[in-house]
């Protein structure tokens, strides 16, 4: 590969770059006559209509009442454990800022009361974790997928040409 400075006058548009990663096959660019170009010729091989279609399609699906109890289901249950999470975490820095004597008070031996609160954080993480898990499991993902199933037919439809 030739490296060319600007002083001498090259056009950038006519320096050719040796791209490793780049795959000619793949990305529709052919190096014959057609060379820049899709391998249709032309730039705009993707109809206005597809897109459109496609996107109506999935706002359809997202005013459904379908879509609406999913998210709502999804909120009702989000909403309220990120919230109780936060307090319960601001409570726990604000108990270490605010009184210091409180949690250096020991529990037993050198386990004071920051240290339970502490690893109470990490509990409730988990225990946190497993319940969106079983909630998503027991109240969400077959309907979810209900509606992916359906959007994928529908919009089957819109990829064929």
């Amino acid at each position: 590969m030739e490296q060319v400075d600007k002083q001498q006058g090259r056009d950038a548009s006519a320096l050719t770059v040796d791209d490793p990663w780049h795959d000619a096959a793949a990305s529709g660019l052919d190096g014959g006559a057609g060379a820049g170009r899709p391998r249709g010729g032309r730039l705009d091989t993707v109809p206005g209509q597809r897109v459109q279609g496609a996107a109506e399609i999935y706002l359809e699906v997202q005013r459904s009442p379908a879509f609406q109890e999913v998210r709502r289901r999804y909120r009702r249950f989000v909403f309220p454990a990120a919230l109780a999470f936060l307090l319960w975490y601001l409570a726990y820095v604000v108990a270490a800022i605010a009184t210091p004597g409180l949690m250096a008070r020991p529990v037993t031996g050198v386990v004071n009361v920051a240290m339970v609160a502490g690893l109470g954080q990490f509990l409730s993480t988990f225990l946190l974790t497993w319940a969106y898990a079983r909630h998503a499991r027991l109240r969400r993902d077959r309907a979810a997928l209900d509606l992916r199933w359906d959007t994928q037919e529908m919009t089957r439809g819109v990829a064929q040409p």
